[in-house]
Protein backbone atom coordinates (compact mmCIF):
# COMPACT_ATOMS: atom_id res chain seq x y z
CA UNK A 1 0.00 0.00 0.00
CA UNK A 2 1.24 3.48 -0.89
CA UNK A 3 2.22 5.38 2.29
CA UNK A 4 0.05 8.30 3.30
CA UNK A 5 1.38 11.78 2.51
CA UNK A 6 1.95 14.17 5.39
CA UNK A 7 -1.31 15.90 4.45
CA UNK A 8 -3.22 12.60 4.51
CA UNK A 9 -1.67 11.71 7.87
CA UNK A 10 -2.83 15.02 9.33
CA UNK A 11 -6.27 14.46 7.84
CA UNK A 12 -6.49 11.00 9.43
CA UNK A 13 -5.40 12.44 12.78
CA UNK A 14 -7.97 15.21 12.48
CA UNK A 15 -5.25 17.85 12.22
CA UNK A 16 -5.67 18.91 8.59
CA UNK A 17 -8.42 21.34 7.62
CA UNK A 18 -10.89 19.06 5.85
CA UNK A 19 -13.92 20.80 4.36
CA UNK A 20 -16.06 20.56 7.51
CA UNK A 21 -13.22 21.52 9.85
CA UNK A 22 -12.15 24.41 7.62
CA UNK A 23 -15.68 25.81 7.42
CA UNK A 24 -16.08 25.44 11.18
CA UNK A 25 -12.79 27.24 11.80
CA UNK A 26 -13.65 30.10 9.45
CA UNK A 27 -17.10 30.39 11.02
CA UNK A 28 -15.52 30.46 14.47
CA UNK A 29 -13.02 33.08 13.34
CA UNK A 30 -15.85 35.17 11.94
CA UNK A 31 -17.75 35.02 15.25
CA UNK A 32 -14.73 36.05 17.33
CA UNK A 33 -14.19 39.77 17.90
CA UNK A 34 -11.22 41.33 16.07
CA UNK A 35 -9.43 44.56 16.85
CA UNK A 36 -10.32 45.77 13.35
CA UNK A 37 -10.99 44.27 9.92
CA UNK A 38 -7.80 43.57 7.99
CA UNK A 39 -7.12 44.71 4.44
CA UNK A 40 -3.80 44.71 2.59
CA UNK A 41 -3.21 46.89 -0.47
CA UNK A 42 -1.23 45.09 -3.17
CA UNK A 43 -0.74 47.99 -5.58
CA UNK A 44 -3.60 46.84 -7.87
CA UNK A 45 -6.29 46.56 -5.20
CA UNK A 46 -6.92 45.32 -1.68
CA UNK A 47 -7.02 41.83 -0.23
CA UNK A 48 -9.84 41.87 2.34
CA UNK A 49 -9.39 39.09 4.90
CA UNK A 50 -12.92 37.78 5.17
CA UNK A 51 -12.92 36.24 8.64
CA UNK A 52 -11.61 39.46 10.23
CA UNK A 53 -14.86 41.24 9.36
CA UNK A 54 -17.46 40.74 12.12
CA UNK A 55 -20.48 40.66 9.77
CA UNK A 56 -21.19 40.06 6.07
CA UNK A 57 -22.64 43.56 5.76
CA UNK A 58 -19.35 45.15 6.80
CA UNK A 59 -17.34 43.04 4.35
CA UNK A 60 -19.80 43.87 1.56
CA UNK A 61 -19.53 47.56 2.38
CA UNK A 62 -15.73 47.32 2.18
CA UNK A 63 -15.91 45.64 -1.25
CA UNK A 64 -18.28 48.34 -2.50
CA UNK A 65 -15.66 50.96 -1.61
CA UNK A 66 -13.35 49.59 -4.31
CA UNK A 67 -11.58 52.45 -6.09
CA UNK A 68 -11.89 53.05 -9.84
CA UNK A 69 -9.25 51.16 -11.82
CA UNK A 70 -8.51 48.76 -8.95
CA UNK A 71 -9.55 45.20 -8.16
CA UNK A 72 -10.38 44.21 -4.56
CA UNK A 73 -10.71 40.58 -3.46
CA UNK A 74 -12.41 39.26 -0.33
CA UNK A 75 -10.57 36.09 0.81
CA UNK A 76 -11.40 33.20 3.11
CA UNK A 77 -15.14 33.89 2.96
CA UNK A 78 -16.84 31.21 5.06
CA UNK A 79 -20.42 31.93 3.96
CA UNK A 80 -20.31 33.51 0.50
CA UNK A 81 -24.09 33.32 0.08
CA UNK A 82 -24.54 35.64 3.05
CA UNK A 83 -22.02 38.11 1.62
CA UNK A 84 -23.54 38.04 -1.88
CA UNK A 85 -27.00 38.59 -0.41
CA UNK A 86 -25.86 42.02 0.83
CA UNK A 87 -25.36 43.33 -2.72
CA UNK A 88 -26.39 40.69 -5.28
CA UNK A 89 -26.25 43.12 -8.23
CA UNK A 90 -22.75 44.37 -7.41
CA UNK A 91 -20.83 41.37 -6.02
CA UNK A 92 -20.05 37.96 -7.50
CA UNK A 93 -18.40 34.68 -6.50
CA UNK A 94 -14.95 34.42 -8.08
CA UNK A 95 -14.70 31.28 -10.28
CA UNK A 96 -11.11 30.57 -9.22
CA UNK A 97 -9.87 27.58 -7.25
CA UNK A 98 -7.92 28.09 -4.04
CA UNK A 99 -4.98 25.70 -3.64
CA UNK A 100 -2.74 25.09 -0.62
CA UNK A 101 0.70 23.60 -0.19
CA UNK A 102 1.55 22.44 3.32
CA UNK A 103 5.29 22.95 3.69
CA UNK A 104 5.62 19.52 5.34
CA UNK A 105 4.59 18.10 1.93
CA UNK A 106 7.10 20.18 -0.04
CA UNK A 107 9.94 18.42 -1.83
CA UNK A 108 12.95 20.40 -3.16
CA UNK A 109 13.59 20.55 -6.89
CA UNK A 110 15.48 17.70 -8.52
CA UNK A 111 16.43 19.82 -11.53
CA UNK A 112 18.40 23.08 -11.49
CA UNK A 113 17.25 25.79 -13.91
CA UNK A 114 19.93 28.29 -14.91
CA UNK A 115 20.26 31.55 -16.79
CA UNK A 116 18.24 33.84 -14.52
CA UNK A 117 18.27 35.14 -10.96
CA UNK A 118 15.50 35.98 -8.48
CA UNK A 119 15.53 39.24 -6.54
CA UNK A 120 13.11 41.65 -4.89
CA UNK A 121 11.61 44.58 -6.77
CA UNK A 122 13.08 47.79 -5.40
CA UNK A 123 13.66 50.59 -7.90
CA UNK A 124 11.33 52.57 -10.14
CA UNK A 125 12.84 50.74 -13.11
CA UNK A 126 11.94 47.40 -11.51
CA UNK A 127 8.30 48.44 -11.16
CA UNK A 128 8.17 49.67 -14.75
CA UNK A 129 9.53 46.33 -15.97
CA UNK A 130 7.10 44.34 -13.80
CA UNK A 131 4.14 46.42 -15.00
CA UNK A 132 5.16 45.98 -18.64
CA UNK A 133 5.23 42.22 -18.00
CA UNK A 134 1.85 42.20 -16.23
CA UNK A 135 0.19 44.28 -18.94
CA UNK A 136 1.60 41.99 -21.63
CA UNK A 137 -0.24 39.14 -19.86
CA UNK A 138 -3.48 41.10 -19.48
CA UNK A 139 -2.96 41.62 -15.74
CA UNK A 140 -3.40 44.66 -13.51
CA UNK A 141 -0.33 46.91 -13.17
CA UNK A 142 1.08 47.72 -9.74
CA UNK A 143 1.11 51.24 -8.30
CA UNK A 144 3.93 50.93 -5.74
CA UNK A 145 2.86 54.08 -3.87
CA UNK A 146 -0.37 52.32 -2.84
CA UNK A 147 1.32 49.24 -1.37
CA UNK A 148 0.74 48.55 2.31
CA UNK A 149 4.23 49.01 3.86
CA UNK A 150 6.08 45.80 4.61
CA UNK A 151 6.44 46.63 8.31
CA UNK A 152 2.62 46.78 8.44
CA UNK A 153 2.26 43.37 6.79
CA UNK A 154 2.34 44.48 3.16
CA UNK A 155 3.35 42.22 0.27
CA UNK A 156 6.73 41.62 -1.36
CA UNK A 157 7.21 41.39 -5.13
CA UNK A 158 9.96 39.20 -6.53
CA UNK A 159 11.25 39.25 -10.09
CA UNK A 160 13.15 36.84 -12.34
CA UNK A 161 15.90 38.60 -14.27
CA UNK A 162 17.68 37.13 -17.28
CA UNK A 163 21.40 36.93 -16.52
CA UNK A 164 22.42 37.72 -20.10
CA UNK A 165 20.07 40.52 -21.09
CA UNK A 166 18.97 41.82 -17.69
CA UNK A 167 15.35 41.66 -18.90
CA UNK A 168 12.60 40.92 -16.38
CA UNK A 169 11.17 37.58 -17.51
CA UNK A 170 8.94 36.75 -14.53
CA UNK A 171 7.39 38.13 -11.36
CA UNK A 172 5.39 36.99 -8.34
CA UNK A 173 3.93 38.53 -5.20
CA UNK A 174 4.09 36.95 -1.75
CA UNK A 175 2.16 37.79 1.43
CA UNK A 176 3.14 36.74 4.96
CA UNK A 177 -0.17 36.12 6.75
CA UNK A 178 1.33 36.27 10.22
CA UNK A 179 2.43 39.84 9.62
CA UNK A 180 -0.56 40.82 7.50
CA UNK A 181 -3.38 39.69 9.81
CA UNK A 182 -1.91 37.73 12.73
CA UNK A 183 -2.83 34.40 11.15
CA UNK A 184 -2.85 31.80 13.98
CA UNK A 185 -2.01 29.06 11.43
CA UNK A 186 1.07 30.98 10.25
CA UNK A 187 0.28 30.82 6.56
CA UNK A 188 1.27 32.76 3.46
CA UNK A 189 -0.05 33.27 -0.05
CA UNK A 190 1.11 33.71 -3.63
CA UNK A 191 -0.33 36.22 -6.10
CA UNK A 192 0.34 37.66 -9.56
CA UNK A 193 2.61 34.93 -10.94
CA UNK A 194 3.54 35.84 -14.52
CA UNK A 195 6.21 34.77 -17.01
CA UNK A 196 7.04 36.87 -20.06
CA UNK A 197 5.58 35.54 -23.32
CA UNK A 198 8.98 36.38 -24.86
CA UNK A 199 10.90 34.21 -22.36
CA UNK A 200 13.15 31.48 -23.80
CA UNK A 201 14.36 30.23 -20.40
CA UNK A 202 12.65 27.08 -19.11
CA UNK A 203 11.41 26.76 -15.54
CA UNK A 204 10.92 30.45 -14.65
CA UNK A 205 7.42 29.97 -13.24
CA UNK A 206 8.39 26.91 -11.23
CA UNK A 207 11.47 28.60 -9.79
CA UNK A 208 9.46 31.67 -8.73
CA UNK A 209 6.93 29.47 -6.90
CA UNK A 210 9.67 27.41 -5.25
CA UNK A 211 11.52 30.58 -4.25
CA UNK A 212 8.42 31.87 -2.49
CA UNK A 213 7.81 28.52 -0.79
CA UNK A 214 11.38 28.30 0.50
CA UNK A 215 11.40 31.97 1.52
CA UNK A 216 8.31 31.53 3.70
CA UNK A 217 9.50 28.17 5.02
CA UNK A 218 12.65 29.90 6.27
CA UNK A 219 10.37 32.35 8.16
CA UNK A 220 8.76 29.47 10.07
CA UNK A 221 5.44 29.59 8.24
CA UNK A 222 3.33 26.48 7.61
CA UNK A 223 1.70 26.70 4.20
CA UNK A 224 1.28 28.67 0.97
CA UNK A 225 -2.12 29.42 -0.57
CA UNK A 226 -2.85 30.65 -4.08
CA UNK A 227 -5.78 31.35 -6.36
CA UNK A 228 -5.91 30.06 -9.95
CA UNK A 229 -8.63 30.18 -12.60
CA UNK A 230 -10.42 26.84 -12.65
CA UNK A 231 -9.70 26.31 -16.36
CA UNK A 232 -6.01 27.31 -16.35
CA UNK A 233 -4.78 23.76 -16.89
CA UNK A 234 -1.15 24.72 -17.54
CA UNK A 235 -0.82 26.50 -14.18
CA UNK A 236 -2.80 23.85 -12.30
CA UNK A 237 -0.51 21.10 -13.63
CA UNK A 238 2.51 22.99 -12.28
CA UNK A 239 0.90 23.48 -8.86
CA UNK A 240 -0.17 19.85 -8.63
CA UNK A 241 3.38 18.77 -9.46
CA UNK A 242 4.64 20.87 -6.55
CA UNK A 243 2.14 19.31 -4.12
CA UNK A 244 -0.68 21.90 -3.97
CA UNK A 245 -4.16 20.61 -3.12
CA UNK A 246 -7.65 22.09 -3.43
CA UNK A 247 -8.82 24.17 -0.49
CA UNK A 248 -12.60 24.53 -0.09
CA UNK A 249 -12.82 28.24 0.58
CA UNK A 250 -14.18 31.12 -1.45
CA UNK A 251 -13.32 34.56 -2.78
CA UNK A 252 -15.78 37.34 -3.67
CA UNK A 253 -15.22 40.38 -5.89
CA UNK A 254 -17.09 43.47 -6.99
CA UNK A 255 -18.41 43.55 -10.54
CA UNK A 256 -16.50 45.97 -12.77
CA UNK A 257 -15.21 46.27 -16.32
CA UNK A 258 -11.93 44.58 -15.43
CA UNK A 259 -13.51 41.28 -14.41
CA UNK A 260 -16.65 41.41 -16.53
CA UNK A 261 -15.97 38.09 -18.26
CA UNK A 262 -15.83 36.34 -14.87
CA UNK A 263 -19.42 37.13 -13.89
CA UNK A 264 -21.04 37.40 -17.34
CA UNK A 265 -19.31 34.34 -18.75
CA UNK A 266 -17.54 34.17 -22.10
CA UNK A 267 -19.24 36.06 -24.91
CA UNK A 268 -18.81 35.49 -28.65
CA UNK A 269 -15.60 37.57 -28.53
CA UNK A 270 -13.91 34.88 -26.43
CA UNK A 271 -13.56 32.75 -29.58
CA UNK A 272 -11.60 35.46 -31.39
CA UNK A 273 -7.83 35.20 -31.72
CA UNK A 274 -5.69 37.55 -29.57
CA UNK A 275 -5.22 40.05 -32.41
CA UNK A 276 -8.95 40.65 -32.79
CA UNK A 277 -9.82 40.18 -29.10
CA UNK A 278 -7.54 43.00 -27.89
CA UNK A 279 -9.43 45.47 -30.12
CA UNK A 280 -12.88 44.10 -29.26
CA UNK A 281 -12.13 44.31 -25.53
CA UNK A 282 -11.10 47.96 -25.90
CA UNK A 283 -14.28 48.69 -27.85
CA UNK A 284 -16.44 47.03 -25.20
CA UNK A 285 -14.74 49.10 -22.49
CA UNK A 286 -15.89 52.21 -24.33
CA UNK A 287 -19.47 51.07 -24.78
CA UNK A 288 -19.08 50.36 -28.50
CA UNK A 289 -21.38 47.62 -29.78
CA UNK A 290 -19.56 44.51 -31.01
CA UNK A 291 -20.92 41.92 -33.41
CA UNK A 292 -18.69 38.88 -34.02
CA UNK A 293 -19.22 37.87 -37.65
CA UNK A 294 -16.74 34.99 -37.93
CA UNK A 295 -14.55 34.27 -34.92
CA UNK A 296 -12.27 31.82 -36.73
CA UNK A 297 -11.47 34.44 -39.38
CA UNK A 298 -11.15 37.28 -36.84
CA UNK A 299 -14.09 39.15 -38.43
CA UNK A 300 -16.22 41.51 -36.34
CA UNK A 301 -18.26 44.70 -36.70
CA UNK A 302 -18.10 47.73 -34.40
CA UNK A 303 -21.02 50.15 -34.12
CA UNK A 304 -21.48 53.41 -32.24
CA UNK A 305 -24.24 55.88 -32.97
CA UNK A 306 -24.70 55.97 -36.72
CA UNK A 307 -21.18 54.73 -37.51
CA UNK A 308 -20.50 51.09 -38.38
CA UNK A 309 -17.06 49.64 -39.21
CA UNK A 310 -16.26 46.07 -40.25
CA UNK A 311 -12.85 44.69 -39.29
CA UNK A 312 -10.65 41.69 -39.65
CA UNK A 313 -8.28 41.96 -36.69
CA UNK A 314 -6.57 45.36 -37.29
CA UNK A 315 -7.70 45.58 -40.93
CA UNK A 316 -10.79 47.76 -41.26
CA UNK A 317 -13.05 49.40 -43.85
CA UNK A 318 -10.70 52.38 -43.69
CA UNK A 319 -8.08 50.45 -45.69
CA UNK A 320 -8.98 50.35 -49.38
CA UNK A 321 -8.72 47.30 -51.61
CA UNK A 322 -6.05 49.06 -53.68
CA UNK A 323 -3.94 49.72 -50.60
CA UNK A 324 -4.28 46.08 -49.57
CA UNK A 325 -2.97 45.06 -52.98
CA UNK A 326 0.01 47.40 -52.60
CA UNK A 327 0.93 45.69 -49.31
CA UNK A 328 0.22 42.11 -50.30
CA UNK A 329 2.20 42.23 -53.55
CA UNK A 330 5.74 42.81 -52.32
CA UNK A 331 6.82 43.99 -55.78
CA UNK A 332 4.30 46.83 -55.62
CA UNK A 333 5.24 47.62 -52.01
CA UNK A 334 8.87 48.12 -53.04
CA UNK A 335 7.92 50.21 -56.09
CA UNK A 336 5.74 52.63 -54.09
CA UNK A 337 8.29 53.03 -51.29
CA UNK A 338 11.20 53.46 -53.72
CA UNK A 339 9.31 56.18 -55.59
CA UNK A 340 8.72 57.90 -52.23
CA UNK A 341 12.49 58.12 -51.73
CA UNK A 342 12.68 55.45 -49.03
CA UNK A 343 15.44 52.84 -48.72
CA UNK A 344 14.41 49.39 -50.02
CA UNK A 345 16.29 46.20 -51.01
CA UNK A 346 17.20 45.17 -54.54
CA UNK A 347 14.60 42.79 -55.89
CA UNK A 348 13.66 40.63 -58.87
CA UNK A 349 11.31 37.78 -59.67
CA UNK A 350 12.84 34.32 -59.52
CA UNK A 351 13.36 33.13 -63.06
CA UNK A 352 15.57 30.59 -64.79
CA UNK A 353 18.68 29.19 -63.20
CA UNK A 354 21.01 31.66 -64.94
CA UNK A 355 19.02 34.70 -63.78
CA UNK A 356 18.84 33.42 -60.21
CA UNK A 357 22.56 32.64 -60.14
CA UNK A 358 23.43 36.09 -61.51
CA UNK A 359 21.35 37.78 -58.77
CA UNK A 360 23.01 35.64 -56.08
CA UNK A 361 26.51 36.43 -57.39
CA UNK A 362 25.72 40.15 -57.53
CA UNK A 363 24.56 40.35 -53.90
CA UNK A 364 26.37 37.43 -52.22
CA UNK A 365 23.53 36.79 -49.77
CA UNK A 366 19.84 36.87 -50.70
CA UNK A 367 16.33 36.32 -49.38
CA UNK A 368 13.70 34.16 -51.07
CA UNK A 369 10.02 34.85 -50.37
CA UNK A 370 6.62 34.40 -52.05
CA UNK A 371 5.23 37.55 -53.68
CA UNK A 372 2.05 37.29 -51.61
CA UNK A 373 2.72 35.61 -48.27
CA UNK A 374 2.35 36.21 -44.54
CA UNK A 375 3.46 34.90 -41.15
CA UNK A 376 6.92 34.05 -42.50
CA UNK A 377 5.63 31.20 -44.65
CA UNK A 378 7.98 30.24 -47.47
CA UNK A 379 10.64 32.78 -46.46
CA UNK A 380 14.32 31.78 -46.44
CA UNK A 381 17.01 34.25 -45.36
CA UNK A 382 20.76 34.64 -45.90
CA UNK A 383 21.09 32.16 -48.76
CA UNK A 384 24.65 32.00 -50.08
CA UNK A 385 24.70 28.78 -52.14
CA UNK A 386 22.87 28.26 -55.42
CA UNK A 387 21.51 24.86 -54.32
CA UNK A 388 19.97 26.51 -51.25
CA UNK A 389 18.39 29.17 -53.48
CA UNK A 390 16.87 26.56 -55.78
CA UNK A 391 15.42 24.60 -52.87
CA UNK A 392 14.05 27.78 -51.26
CA UNK A 393 12.39 28.86 -54.52
CA UNK A 394 10.68 25.47 -54.83
CA UNK A 395 9.46 25.72 -51.23
CA UNK A 396 8.20 29.30 -51.64
CA UNK A 397 6.16 28.26 -54.71
CA UNK A 398 3.99 26.18 -52.36
CA UNK A 399 2.56 29.50 -51.09
CA UNK A 400 2.59 31.56 -54.33
CA UNK A 401 3.60 30.65 -57.86
CA UNK A 402 5.42 33.98 -58.02
CA UNK A 403 8.63 34.07 -55.98
CA UNK A 404 10.91 37.01 -55.22
CA UNK A 405 14.66 37.23 -54.78
CA UNK A 406 15.84 40.12 -52.61
CA UNK A 407 19.21 41.37 -51.47
CA UNK A 408 19.82 40.31 -47.86
CA UNK A 409 20.60 43.12 -45.41
CA UNK A 410 22.08 41.93 -42.11
CA UNK A 411 21.04 43.56 -38.88
CA UNK A 412 18.07 43.69 -36.56
CA UNK A 413 14.47 43.07 -37.64
CA UNK A 414 12.46 46.12 -36.54
CA UNK A 415 8.65 46.31 -36.66
CA UNK A 416 7.12 49.80 -36.45
CA UNK A 417 3.34 50.14 -36.04
CA UNK A 418 1.82 53.30 -37.51
CA UNK A 419 -1.81 54.19 -36.74
CA UNK A 420 -3.39 57.36 -38.08
CA UNK A 421 0.02 58.30 -39.50
CA UNK A 422 1.61 58.33 -36.04
CA UNK A 423 4.12 55.84 -34.65
CA UNK A 424 2.45 53.94 -31.79
CA UNK A 425 4.90 51.08 -31.15
CA UNK A 426 8.26 49.79 -32.27
CA UNK A 427 9.94 46.50 -31.41
CA UNK A 428 12.97 44.48 -32.40
CA UNK A 429 11.88 41.00 -33.46
CA UNK A 430 14.37 38.31 -32.47
CA UNK A 431 14.41 34.94 -34.24
CA UNK A 432 13.45 31.84 -32.30
CA UNK A 433 16.30 30.50 -30.21
CA UNK A 434 16.97 27.79 -27.67
CA UNK A 435 19.26 27.62 -24.64
CA UNK A 436 21.32 24.48 -24.07
CA UNK A 437 21.11 22.56 -20.80
CA UNK A 438 23.93 20.04 -21.38
CA UNK A 439 21.45 17.13 -21.33
CA UNK A 440 18.87 17.34 -24.10
CA UNK A 441 19.52 17.36 -27.85
CA UNK A 442 18.67 20.33 -30.05
CA UNK A 443 15.46 18.85 -31.44
CA UNK A 444 14.12 18.18 -27.93
CA UNK A 445 14.95 21.74 -26.88
CA UNK A 446 13.25 23.16 -29.98
CA UNK A 447 10.11 21.15 -29.29
CA UNK A 448 10.08 22.22 -25.63
CA UNK A 449 10.60 25.89 -26.54
CA UNK A 450 7.86 25.63 -29.17
CA UNK A 451 5.42 24.31 -26.54
CA UNK A 452 6.30 27.23 -24.24
CA UNK A 453 5.74 29.74 -27.05
CA UNK A 454 2.41 28.16 -27.94
CA UNK A 455 1.26 28.30 -24.31
CA UNK A 456 2.43 31.90 -23.88
CA UNK A 457 0.71 33.15 -27.05
CA UNK A 458 -2.51 31.16 -27.07
CA UNK A 459 -1.24 28.96 -29.88
CA UNK A 460 -0.24 31.87 -32.14
CA UNK A 461 3.52 31.20 -32.03
CA UNK A 462 5.44 27.97 -32.54
CA UNK A 463 8.76 26.84 -34.03
CA UNK A 464 8.14 24.69 -37.14
CA UNK A 465 10.28 21.58 -37.47
CA UNK A 466 10.82 22.13 -41.20
CA UNK A 467 13.64 22.45 -43.74
CA UNK A 468 14.33 26.07 -42.75
CA UNK A 469 14.84 25.14 -39.09
CA UNK A 470 17.11 22.24 -40.04
CA UNK A 471 19.08 24.49 -42.42
CA UNK A 472 19.57 27.14 -39.74
CA UNK A 473 20.90 24.54 -37.28
CA UNK A 474 23.09 22.98 -39.96
CA UNK A 475 24.59 26.38 -40.88
CA UNK A 476 25.71 26.70 -37.25
CA UNK A 477 27.72 23.49 -37.73
CA UNK A 478 25.30 21.39 -35.68
CA UNK A 479 22.68 18.71 -36.12
CA UNK A 480 19.29 18.21 -34.47
CA UNK A 481 20.70 15.31 -32.45
CA UNK A 482 23.59 17.30 -30.95
CA UNK A 483 23.56 18.39 -27.30
CA UNK A 484 24.29 22.06 -26.56
CA UNK A 485 26.43 22.91 -23.52
CA UNK A 486 24.48 24.42 -20.62
CA UNK A 487 23.80 28.12 -21.17
CA UNK A 488 24.76 28.20 -24.85
CA UNK A 489 22.22 29.98 -27.06
CA UNK A 490 21.38 28.88 -30.59
CA UNK A 491 19.14 30.68 -33.10
CA UNK A 492 17.03 28.05 -34.87
CA UNK A 493 15.31 30.33 -37.41
CA UNK A 494 16.73 33.09 -39.62
CA UNK A 495 13.50 35.08 -39.83
CA UNK A 496 12.15 36.81 -36.74
CA UNK A 497 8.46 36.25 -37.46
CA UNK A 498 6.43 35.75 -34.27
CA UNK A 499 4.37 32.95 -35.81
CA UNK A 500 7.55 30.91 -36.21
CA UNK A 501 8.67 31.33 -32.60
CA UNK A 502 10.22 34.81 -32.68
CA UNK A 503 10.13 37.18 -29.71
CA UNK A 504 9.77 40.95 -29.29
CA UNK A 505 11.88 43.60 -27.54
CA UNK A 506 10.08 46.93 -27.22
CA UNK A 507 12.21 49.87 -28.43
CA UNK A 508 9.51 52.53 -28.87
CA UNK A 509 11.20 54.95 -26.48
CA UNK A 510 14.60 54.43 -28.15
CA UNK A 511 13.52 54.79 -31.77
CA UNK A 512 15.65 57.16 -33.86
CA UNK A 513 13.61 60.07 -35.31
CA UNK A 514 14.75 59.20 -38.85
CA UNK A 515 13.24 55.71 -38.50
CA UNK A 516 9.98 57.10 -37.11
CA UNK A 517 9.79 59.62 -39.95
CA UNK A 518 10.49 56.93 -42.57
CA UNK A 519 7.67 54.78 -41.14
CA UNK A 520 5.17 57.65 -41.34
CA UNK A 521 6.32 58.52 -44.89
CA UNK A 522 5.86 54.89 -45.91
CA UNK A 523 2.34 54.79 -44.47
CA UNK A 524 1.43 57.99 -46.32
CA UNK A 525 2.95 56.69 -49.57
CA UNK A 526 0.82 53.55 -49.30
CA UNK A 527 -2.16 55.63 -48.10
CA UNK A 528 -2.81 53.11 -45.33
CA UNK A 529 -4.23 54.18 -41.93
CA UNK A 530 -2.96 51.16 -39.95
CA UNK A 531 0.22 49.33 -40.94
CA UNK A 532 3.10 47.33 -39.54
CA UNK A 533 6.34 48.18 -41.37
CA UNK A 534 9.32 45.83 -41.27
CA UNK A 535 12.75 47.45 -41.26
CA UNK A 536 16.26 46.02 -41.18
CA UNK A 537 18.47 48.25 -39.03
CA UNK A 538 21.90 48.18 -37.42
CA UNK A 539 20.49 49.70 -34.25
CA UNK A 540 17.05 51.23 -33.51
CA UNK A 541 18.89 54.30 -32.19
CA UNK A 542 20.74 54.83 -35.47
CA UNK A 543 19.29 56.31 -38.71
CA UNK A 544 20.39 53.60 -41.20
CA UNK A 545 17.56 51.39 -42.47
CA UNK A 546 16.03 49.34 -45.28
CA UNK A 547 12.25 48.75 -45.42
CA UNK A 548 11.56 45.17 -46.46
CA UNK A 549 7.77 44.77 -46.04
CA UNK A 550 4.47 46.45 -45.18
CA UNK A 551 1.76 44.50 -43.36
CA UNK A 552 -1.80 45.72 -43.75
CA UNK A 553 -2.98 43.51 -40.85
CA UNK A 554 -0.49 44.19 -38.07
CA UNK A 555 -0.75 42.11 -34.87
CA UNK A 556 -1.52 44.82 -32.32
CA UNK A 557 -1.60 42.38 -29.40
CA UNK A 558 2.10 41.66 -29.86
CA UNK A 559 3.02 45.16 -28.69
CA UNK A 560 1.29 45.30 -25.31
CA UNK A 561 1.45 47.33 -23.13
CA UNK A 562 1.83 49.95 -25.87
CA UNK A 563 -1.64 51.45 -26.50
CA UNK A 564 -2.08 49.96 -29.97
CA UNK A 565 -5.70 48.87 -29.47
CA UNK A 566 -6.58 52.22 -27.90
CA UNK A 567 -5.16 54.17 -30.85
CA UNK A 568 -6.90 51.82 -33.31
CA UNK A 569 -10.30 52.43 -31.71
CA UNK A 570 -9.50 56.17 -31.51
CA UNK A 571 -9.00 56.10 -35.29
CA UNK A 572 -12.30 54.33 -35.96
CA UNK A 573 -14.40 56.19 -33.35
CA UNK A 574 -12.61 59.42 -32.36
CA UNK A 575 -15.57 60.61 -30.25
CA UNK A 576 -15.27 57.51 -28.04
CA UNK A 577 -11.92 58.61 -26.61
CA UNK A 578 -12.02 58.59 -22.79
CA UNK A 579 -11.85 61.99 -21.16
CA UNK A 580 -8.37 62.76 -19.80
Amino acid sequence: MKPHSAYEQRLLRGQAPSYERLQARLAADASEPHDQPRAVHCGWGRLLIGHTYPAPAQLADALLQEQAGERDIALYVAAPHQLLAQAPQQLFLDPSDTLRLWFSDYRPAQRVFRGFRIRRAQSEGDWQAINALYQSRGMMPVTPELLTPRHEGGPVYWMAEDEDSGAVIGSVMGLNHSKAFDDPEHGSSLWCLAVSPQCSRPGVGEVLVRHLVEHFMSRGLAYLDLSVMHDNRQAIRLYEKLGFRNLPTFAVKRRNGINQSLFLGPGPEAALNPYARIIVNEALRRGIEVQVDDAAAGLYTLSLGGRRVRCRESLSDLTSAVTMTLCQDKRLTRKVLHEAGLQVPAQQLAGNADDNLAFLEEHGSIVVKPVDGEQGQGVAVDLREFDEVSQAVSHARQFDSRVLLESCHPGLDLRIVVIGFEVVAAAIRHPAEIVGDGRHDIQTLIEAQSRRRQAATGGESRIPMDDETERTVRCAGLGLGDVLPAGQRLAVRRTANLHTGGTLEDVTDRLHPVLAEAAVRAARALEIPVVGLDFMVDDPQQPQYVIIEANERAGLANHEPRPTAERFVDLLFPHSRPLA
